[in-house]
């Protein structure tokens, strides 16, 4: 473990795990979950039909945001050393810092989505990606060295 902790990357982690409990939430109480958070009407009904598609997409988000949150505590140095920390600590701020800002270019890809969804959605992807770029960043020489 390293000696010292990153506020910027644990702040990250909290995010990422805060988000996915967000999207079990959705997996757990259906449709009304959808809604609230914007993912579309197409996405409330479908959960509410018991369709398995809902289910399917975000518990694939979940288990990402999962993992995010697991390699920001490995690089922050609250948790042992994952394998490829810095590559993936990279790969994850370059990921949600795109989907931040380019959410123009996804919104005709995604039509029942609200622009609400779209404005809180980026802006919370931009805000997370920031904190694992700046805790990566704060990180480097520390990563560096437990490679």
């Amino acid at each position: 473990m390293m000696h010292s902790t990153n506020k910027y990357l644990i702040a990250a982690a909290i995010c990422c795990f805060a988000a996915a409990l967000a999207h079990l939430g959705c997996i757990v109480f259906g449709g009304d979950w959808y809604r609230f958070f914007g993912a579309g009407e197409q996405m409330a009904r479908m959960a509410e039909q018991g369709l398995w598609y809902p289910t399917i997409v975000t518990s694939v988000i979940v288990f990402i945001l999962l993992v995010w949150s697991v390699y920001a505590l490995s690089g922050a140095g609250v948790i042992l050393r994952l394998p490829f920390t810095k590559l993936a600590l990279i790969l994850i701020a370059g990921i949600l810092i795109i989907r931040g800002v380019s959410f123009v270019g996804l919104m005709p890809m995604f039509p029942e989505n609200s622009l609400t969804f779209w404005l809180v959605s980026s802006g919370i992807c931009l805000f997370i990606g920031s904190l694992f770029a700046v805790g990566s960043w704060q990180q480097r020489s520390a990563i560096d060295n437990h490679l």
